[in-house]
């Protein structure tokens, strides 16, 4: 019987952030002597990730995957760009996002879980790294595309390696048309992704916060015109439904020949083609979106490291 319970397997967890196995093997060693076992961890390096893990990590990479008809993008951080360019890191990234090819949805926690090439699972792999390589890591998030016919074409912008860079593109095409095609057409409609910015595939898929904020910004600007108040509700839904048009995919102009909307470009590709084409579906995952990243005084830090 084991001289310890999950409990103390939880509680080693916590006060290492060592992974499960870890934190298992370690209470064996130590015959459920939580201290020992911690020791045992810090020994092995196992035991720094936990205070680590309060540092921001908005660096890092983001990965893209296909296999057949479906695709994956996976963001992982890491505290540096220096770590970015680290070969294990960049092998974590590449094997993660690979890996997420098989998980249902765009679970994260699930990714987590999942089974690792090397052994163990991804979370046990990303402990590991966070303890052989010195700096925070965290595997963010995940977002998965897929087409019953027709192609998912990645993309990634300035690549550090193949499929692994700052801003990584899926596009998702339905349709019959020939895979060359529809790889160009892919092509061309990832890099103006990266480059435009959508928020939205189409107007009704736009964030309804999002459209809320720019409606009461645009009626602020509306009530100092001093235009009567019909007038002034006009301007609103002008101002809300050019938002709209710029902020939705299909309806942004076409970066290439600046003119064109998306929706006449894919149309007209289907037309050439012979075979109608439909833009079904896109990710645009740019590294550290929405993370604030602490701003650090290094003089301040040296002169605080020197007075202690």
């Amino acid at each position: 019987m084991a001289a310890f319970t999950a409990a103390d397997v939880k509680t080693l967890r916590e006060k290492t952030g060592a992974g499960m196995m870890d934190a298992k093997k370690a209470l064996e060693a130590a015959n459920g002597d939580i201290e020992a076992a911690v020791d045992a961890l810090r020994a092995k390096g196992l035991a720094t990730a936990q205070k680590k893990s309060s540092r921001t990590a908005a660096e890092g990479l983001v990965g893209v995957a296909v296999q057949g008809t479906r695709g994956v993008a996976v963001e992982v951080n890491s505290e540096t760009d220096f770590v970015a360019k680290n070969d294990k890191f960049q092998d974590f990234v590449r094997k993660t996002t690979e890996t997420a090819l098989s998980v249902d949805g765009d679970d994260i926690e699930a990714l987590k879980t999942a089974a690792y090439p090397d052994g163990g699972t991804v979370a046990e792999k990303l402990t590991d790294n966070v303890a052989t390589i010195g700096e925070n890591q965290q595997v963010r998030r995940m977002k998965t595309v897929s087409v019953d016919n027709g192609v998912v074409v990645p993309y990634v912008h300035n690549a550090a390696a193949t499929n692994l860079g700052k801003i990584g593109v899926l596009v998702a095409l339905e349709s019959e048309a020939d895979a060359a095609t529809l790889e160009t057409l892919g092509k061309q409609l990832a890099m103006h992704i990266a480059a435009a910015f959508p928020q939205a595939l189409d107007a009704d898929g736009l964030d309804a916060e999002v459209i809320e904020r720019e409606r009461k910004v645009a009626a602020e600007k509306a009530a100092e015109s001093g235009k009567p108040a019909e007038v002034q509700e006009k301007m609103v839904e002008g101002a809300v439904k050019k938002f709209a048009k710029e902020n939705a995919l299909l309806s942004q102009i076409f970066v290439m020949d600046n003119k064109t909307p998306i929706a006449d470009v894919v149309a007209k590709a289907g037309k050439d083609a012979g075979k109608p084409i439909v833009l079904k579906d896109y990710v645009r995952f740019q590294l550290g979106e929405g993370i604030e990243k602490e701003e650090s005084d290094f003089a301040a830090e040296v002169a605080a490291a020197v007075a202690g």
